[in-house]
């Protein structure tokens, strides 16, 4: 699929670095330092034309977060197939101590396009039961931060709000 792309001033056309890989390099078009745990949003100089049932989806480079602490705020940040602006990042610097510093040019987060499904909510009264049910944020668990929480400061597990609440 052919993704049409007006450059801006500085603006560099999304690029995949692998073959196989589902993201494309967004990068700054603006040199910017970020002090520790600041904020900022940078323009990109990239703006699409996304055919009907698509979006993008701009989400972080894994080796900014692990190696300089740089995320990107509101992921995934969408792209809806109808707008036709520039496309920014806002990027956050979570390391504690060190500033981060990007170059004009600099790749700050990828791009993702996916097929997306355009759907009629319809209010009922209930829904239908699943194996999952409600649980959700953690109920899983998976971690031993989860399990540790789940302890409680005495080590002695406790219950959720919502195993309180039932009989």
């Amino acid at each position: 699929m052919e993704v049409p792309v007006v450059l801006h001033e500085s603006g560099h056309v999304p690029g995949y670095a692998h073959p196989g890989d589902a993201g494309a390099d967004l990068c700054t078009r603006e040199a910017v330092v970020l002090a520790p745990g600041a904020r900022a949003t940078v323009p990109t100089g990239v703006a699409i034309a996304l055919p009907d049932g698509f979006a993008a989806f701009v989400v972080p480079r894994s080796g900014l977060a692990a190696k300089r602490g740089l995320t990107v705020l509101n992921t995934p940040g969408t792209v809806d197939a109808g707008y036709r602006g520039e496309i920014k990042v806002t990027l956050l610097n979570t390391d504690r101590s060190e500033p981060v510093e990007l170059a004009v040019g600099d790749r700050v987060a990828q791009l993702i396009v996916q097929r997306v499904e355009r759907v009629t909510f319809v209010e009922v009264a209930d829904l239908p039961g699943s194996v999952r049910g409600t649980g959700g944020h953690g109920s899983t668990g998976g971690s031993a931060a989860l399990a540790a929480a789940a302890a409680g400061p005495s080590g002695t597990p406790h219950a959720s709000p919502a195993e309180e609440t039932q009989p």
